[in-house]
């Protein structure tokens, strides 16, 4: 029988999610932030037309990262380069970096704030690939995982001083990525309940705002910092099956700071209610399950684990912002993927959207 002719591969649904999961981003940016964006510089689209721009760039960045074979990124120096990259960006934050509301995440350059954590999530992803995909075969025991845990650990402790939730993506990004590779579950999953152990114990003895925070995820109605989570509540609440509709929301004139942030989600269920809610949800799982068919048909284990470390960022860091927004979790400064404004933030996310993509360009059918 003659050969088939084998033919490359490209994730249009994957791709379709993505533009409108950004698309919507800005309309619902708009939404929330056309008041206060008035009410502070006398135009209803200062954040819509930042954001926007940002979402251009990226958008050109992330179809350019498509075209290349993303194999070329499968070389010790560009792993080793990742690293001291994200390593040195997190300490240049520590040492020079501008502090708002109270925490130092971000480095001017050029009159321009950029969060290195947000990229230090694309290097850790890249590095660990490479790592984990040329040593696979040496991974045998505990304590061969160990060592990668352990040389991933200076960039997970230089976030974890200023930004604890960014430090829970990229330690869910790191134990992911081992766990896939390693072949002694039950000491990891053992070792990932002791972390957790070890985290509550930091929260309880470490610095004071953090078990504050505990205090009013369990009591946010007496709390009297519990402000913006009771508003968020009542927003969720009043937006009932359908919402009010889009732009109608009560609760963005000024009652939840700076709602076009973190708090978007409870905005999302006031104006669209419960349907659209579930909607938002039901677009990041189509989007982890097109990166999850993408690992399991990579090329080789490389694009694999990328694709699985992007799928775990995405997924991380999606249900830490709604558990906090519907107070399940602890209140914590996380923003919604391409949703929540943040330039670094859909920067980065785009960049691993483009290096996913890539690999399914690389898949055979």
């Amino acid at each position: 029988m003659a050969k088939k002719r084998q033919k490359s591969y490209f994730d249009y649904p994957m791709l379709f999610i993505v533009l409108i999961l950004v698309g919507f981003g800005l309309v619902m940016i708009y939404s929330t932030s056309a008041y206060t964006s008035t009410v502070r510089y006398g135009n209803t689209t200062h954040w819509l037309l930042r954001q926007a721009l940002i979402a251009a760039m990226s958008l050109v960045i992330m179809f350019g990262i498509t075209r290349p074979d993303y194999r070329i990124l499968k070389n010790r120096a560009v792993a080793i380069g990742c690293y001291v990259v994200a390593a040195g960006s997190l300490g240049l934050v520590l040492l020079l970096g501008v502090a708002t509301k109270g925490s130092k995440r971000w480095i001017s350059v050029a009159g321009i704030q950029l969060q290195p954590s947000e990229f230090a999530k694309v290097f850790l992803i890249i590095y660990l690939a490479y790592s984990l995909s040329v040593n696979s075969h040496k991974i045998r025991t505990f304590r061969d995982a160990m060592v990668w845990v352990i040389k991933c650990v200076p960039i997970i402790v230089l976030v974890i001083v200023e930004n604890l939730s960014t430090a829970i993506v990229l330690s869910a990004i790191t134990g992911i990525l081992i766990f896939v590779i390693s072949p002694c579950t039950k000491q990891l999953v053992a070792f990932a309940c002791s972390i957790v152990a070890l985290g509550a114990a930091y929260i309880n003895f470490g610095p004071g705002y953090r078990m504050e925070r505990i205090e009013i995820w369990l009591h946010p109605e007496s709390h009297e910092k519990g402000l913006q989570t009771m508003q968020a509540l009542y927003a969720i609440g009043s937006g009932g099956i359908f919402g009010k509709g889009l732009g109608q929301s009560m609760q963005k004139m000024g009652f939840i700071p700076e709602s076009h942030n973190d708090m978007i989600f409870s905005i999302i269920c006031e104006e669209l209610g419960l349907f659209g809610a579930i909607a938002v949800i039901a677009m990041f799982l189509l989007l982890i399950w097109r990166i999850l068919i993408i690992a399991m048909n990579a090329p080789d284990l490389f694009g694999s684990l990328i694709a699985i470390g992007v799928a775990v960022h995405v997924g991380v860091q999606m249900i830490i912002n709604i558990g906090v927004v519907t107070n399940l979790l602890p209140p914590t400064g996380i923003p919604l993927p391409f949703i929540s404004y943040g330039g670094s933030s859909l920067m980065a996310l785009l960049m691993e959207m483009g290096l996913v993509l890539s690999v399914s360009r690389r898949i055979k059918v």
